[in-house]
């Protein structure tokens, strides 16, 4: 099915979370909700994504925004991955059909053909959808890359919660733009302390006293002032 673009009304759904209980779209009706769906729980990309979003959770709680994640895995599945990363949000379990699809995550356009290691499969698209108080997508994230990805849809809520218009058409070139910032400053904080110490280095250099000159001997200062005097000259 096709994805679910911002404006429209985001699906309904009912799902089981970590805990076995389950969880409807309309509980979270009147707050924003961040609704992102990830392949499988507890491997490498999607580990990085989870721990991402918890890392910036303090920042989505403060705005009273709610970050949910979906995935085919099963509740126990959730709550082991969840227990061991220390993530503070609801997982939901998509666990697949009759047909061995996940009906939510179809729904919402995030499961089909993707490439995987240079071939064709059927699977989960990462995928992140932003919903407004309303219950509509203010903004969808597709086929999303994981670095910076948390901290833009942090930026997108914040500016959402603060009654600013977000453009969902820019949402790709946005997590491009936040994902690029997000590297640099990476690499500047992995590179800081090398190149702090290198500096402090050079500086220490600089900044050492010169060398104080040596003392020429009396004798030899007298000698010079000897062969120089006019009034030597004449004597000899």
């Amino acid at each position: 099915m096709p994805l679910v673009d911002p404006g429209q009304k985001a699906p309904p759904f009912r799902l089981r979370g970590q805990n076995g209980r389950a969880i409807s779209l309309s509980r979270f009706r009147g707050r924003l909700v961040v609704v992102y769906f990830y392949p499988e729980d507890d491997t490498p990309l999607c580990t990085a994504q989870a721990c991402q979003f918890r890392d910036h959770h303090p920042g989505f709680a403060a705005i009273g925004a709610e970050v949910v994640g979906i995935s085919p895995q099963g509740p126990l599945s959730h709550a082991t991955f969840a227990r061991a990363y220390g993530l503070p949000f609801t997982l939901l379990a998509d666990e697949p059909d009759d047909t061995g699809i996940p009906a939510v995550s179809r729904r919402y356009g995030a499961w089909g053909e993707k490439n995987m290691y240079g071939r064709l499969v059927v699977g989960m698209i990462r995928t992140t959808y932003l919903i407004d108080a309303a219950g509509r997508v203010a903004r969808r994230w597709d086929r999303v890359k994981t670095p910076g990805h948390a901290r833009a849809v942090l930026e997108a809520a914040r500016r959402l919660a603060a009654g600013e218009p977000v453009d969902g058409r820019r949402a790709t070139r946005d997590q491009a733009t936040t994902r690029d910032q997000a590297t640099t400053h990476d690499q500047a904080t992995t590179h800081g302390l090398g190149a702090a110490r290198r500096k402090t280095i050079r500086t220490k250099k600089t900044e050492q006293p010169p060398r104080p000159a040596t003392a020429r001997p009396a004798r030899s200062q007298a000698k010079k002032a000897t062969r120089l005097s006019p009034g030597s000259r004449r004597r000899s």
